[in-house]
């Protein structure tokens, strides 16, 4: 009788433990498996904190990186340094469970030294605007936050979709989208706002280009004569270098002045308010093409 107990007793442990393991794929492919949901999470890019608090795990982040500013309550964190030079010695002071971190923003060697302390690590790296609501699911199971989770992701989803289908069979508009002058910058094919653009019936000028972002000269963007130019530069004040294009009046999008800037937090962060920032861009484009 007390082997019975005994084997009932440990049979009862192992299935304990099987439910408590976490396992999930982050989006560079690498598997991820915790032990029991993440109680102290540490975000070591502006994006990952916004979407680790969206998807209702902002009660266990303990530490973000030097630009997190949103939401409010991130003001009280520590901080761990920047998405390029990360202090993997305080990290590890921390004791965090999981690190989540930017794929494009994070040097590889401080993500790998985290790795080899023993720390989890949730690669984030969105391409597509599916991508958003996975992400959000992922963090979800990984925080035991699953309910929070899924309503952020479906929040997002609508919101694309209505945009989607709002936008569907307008007239297609030439688009530069502009995020620096020098040098010229903007952003390629790979982009998750190439996608943002189509879903408001735009055509990023360089979505030929197999990178994420890219230099390019003044000749190339006069070629592609833009309908529509859009600025963002490191906040949400427009730019003051958008106003330099005025010197090429023969440009369509300066002929009709249609030159517009949106606020880059919005836009150039892969989080959930990419779909204010999307909405917001589907108005640039609205009223373009209204004109």
């Amino acid at each position: 009788m007390k082997f019975l107990l005994y084997a009932f007793g440990l049979l009862a442990l192992t299935c304990r433990l099987a439910v408590a393991v976490v396992a999930v794929t982050d989006d560079t492919g690498n598997p991820v498996r915790l032990a029991a949901p993440a109680a102290r999470i540490v975000s070591t890019a502006p994006s990952a904190t916004e979407l680790l608090f969206a998807a209702g795990a902002g009660a266990r982040v303990v530490a973000v990186d030097l630009a997190s500013d949103h939401p409010p309550a991130v003001a009280r964190l520590p901080r761990i340094g920047t998405l390029g030079a990360l202090d993997v010695e305080r990290i590890a002071l921390l004791a965090p469970d999981l690190v989540v971190a930017w794929g494009s923003g994070a040097r590889g060697a401080d993500l790998d030294r985290l790795r080899a302390l023993g720390v989890a690590v949730y690669v984030t790296e969105p391409r597509r605007l599916a991508d958003i609501p996975r992400t959000l699911r992922a963090l979800g199971r990984l925080a035991h936050t699953t309910a929070e989770a899924e309503v952020a992701a479906r929040t997002f989803e609508s919101r694309i979709e209505a945009l989607r289908v709002r936008h569907a069979g307008v007239r297609p508009l030439r688009v530069f989208y502009q995020i620096w002058d020098r040098p010229l910058m903007t952003l390629g094919g790979p982009h998750i706002l190439t996608e943002v653009i189509a879903l408001c019936g735009g055509h990023n000028l360089f979505a030929d280009v197999d990178r994420l972002a890219l230099s390019v000269s003044t000749e190339a963007v006069l070629a592609r004569r833009p309908e529509v130019i859009l600025a963002s530069g490191l906040g949400a004040e427009r730019p003051a270098w958008l106003a330099a294009w005025a010197a090429w009046p023969e440009l369509p999008a300066v002929a009709k002045g249609h030159l517009y800037s949106l606020p880059a937090d919005l836009l150039q962060r892969a989080g959930p308010r990419l779909a204010e920032g999307a909405a917001r861009l589907c108005a640039r484009l609205d009223a373009a093409r209204g004109e």
